[in-house]
């Protein structure tokens, strides 16, 4: 077991789950792992194991799950993953450090001992602390990776506009049928709108609460990681909470405290500092981290390079005003936002797999045969022309093949199993 937890914590960030979802099939055989994390702004949901299982399972189904869920605890429970009902084993973890994640597998085995239930909780609590501490503290490259998401979520947008422009075709459908009585269209009606009103304003929360902190809160975590050296210091360190309610993008916290963390060592590092004030102030569209310290020997002002990069991949600069005999005041300007996507063409709406489909049809091919030759059945197949259509904005498939001349599509071939 020990074996298990050198391997799962060695793990390079973007194989965690790939890792740890191979580790516990020793454990519990199961043909699917979906997680939800609090951790991960750029990427919340991901799913590995049977593909016809993780293509569709949406971050709606996991959202209910987490409400089902209790951290420390496996549970064995009846719902809906990738649009059907299943028997799933539910982990979740909530560590000291971090927001937690939860973990629905579907299990092959019908009998699931206790024991091994409560083992996979246990091994899910280590990894979710792991993976919470290495979110704290983001090398540039992953800050980097956060920052292209920018455009994807601009494509998760645009689907959801296509969601909703649909339920609105809907509702006037409804409206507008003569098979329907005045009294039953209206209900009809209100039903599907109050469905459509509940499901976007769950995609708008379940968004700010992964992707934003609130700036009282990330200073409050950041008082908490120093608390013990304030204590210790013989040097006088006024942490000042920040004013106001704002929210900070959470790459814009973690990096704002793995700053002041650093400029904070840095200035308790100098001879003769007595005195060490740190902040953060909302400044328009920047975050200002300031570390003032009273030490008379400015020569080591210089941020470390360490700092510098993870200030420059967000686009932030320095502000150094050292006075030799006075002291040292270094600032961190962090923007709060990146810059504006570009418009996506409609083929850009495509995922990968829609793009292959899309190839087919450009082709000539019936659903039947891009089914064989991408190794899917045909009902997903017809899923994704359905998705297709509605993302080019096109009515036939006559219409996406032409638009689909406008990109150099590969020939599509056969899948091996």
């Amino acid at each position: 077991m020990l074996d298990v937890v050198e391997r799962l914590l060695s793990a390079p960030r973007p194989q965690l789950l790939h890792r740890f979802s191979a580790e516990l099939g020793k454990l519990i055989p199961h043909h699917a792992a979906a997680m939800q994390t609090g951790d991960c702004p750029r990427s919340p949901l991901k799913v590995v194991g049977d593909q016809a299982i993780a293509e569709a399972v949406t971050s709606a189904e996991l959202q209910r799950l987490v409400d089902r869920s209790e951290p420390g605890k496996a549970l064995v429970v009846d719902d809906a993953l990738g649009g059907v009902e299943r028997r799933l084993v539910l982990l979740s973890s909530m560590p000291p450090v971090g927001k937690g994640a939860v973990l629905a597998l579907v299990p092959t085995d019908g009998e699931l001992p206790t024991a091994d239930l409560e083992l996979a909780a246990q091994l899910w609590h280590i990894l979710s602390t792991d993976a919470g501490q290495r979110a704290t503290d983001p090398g540039p490259d992953v800050l980097a990776s956060n920052l292209a998401a920018a455009t994807a979520r601009a494509q998760v947008i645009t689907d959801l506009g296509q969601t909703h422009a649909a339920t609105l075709a809907t509702l006037l459908a409804v409206l507008r049928s003569g098979r329907l009585s005045d009294t039953v269209a209206r209900r009809t009606a209100v039903d599907l709108a109050a469905d459509a009103l509940v499901a976007l304003k769950g995609v708008v929360d379940r968004d700010q609460a992964l992707s934003e902190e609130r700036a009282n809160a990330a200073f409050a975590v950041l008082k908490t990681q120093l608390a013990d050296l304030a204590r210790h210091t013989e040097v006088d360190v006024d942490l000042v909470d920040p004013v106001g309610e704002a929210s900070l993008p959470q790459d814009i916290a973690h990096t704002a405290r793995t700053l002041t963390r650093g400029l904070v060592l840095a200035a308790l590092d100098r001879p003769s500092t007595t005195r060490l004030r740190a902040s953060w102030r909302l400044d328009g569209p920047v975050l200002r981290v300031t570390v003032r310290d009273d030490s008379p020997e400015v020569a080591d002002a210089i941020p470390a390079r360490g700092l510098t990069e993870r200030l420059t991949t967000l686009g932030g600069h320095w502000e150094v005003d050292a006075v030799p005999g006075w002291g040292t005041t270094v600032t961190a300007v962090l923007p709060l936002g990146v810059a504006e996507p570009p418009e996506l063409r409609p083929l850009d709406r495509l995922n990968p797999r829609e793009v292959e489909v899309l190839t087919g049809i450009s082709q000539g091919l019936r659903n039947r045969q891009i089914a064989e030759q991408l190794q899917l059945s045909e009902h997903t197949v017809k899923f994704h022309v359905r998705n297709i259509l509605g993302k080019l904005d096109v009515s036939s498939r006559g219409e996406a093949a032409a638009l689909a001349r406008d990109l150099r599509l590969e020939p599509v071939t056969h899948r091996s199993a």
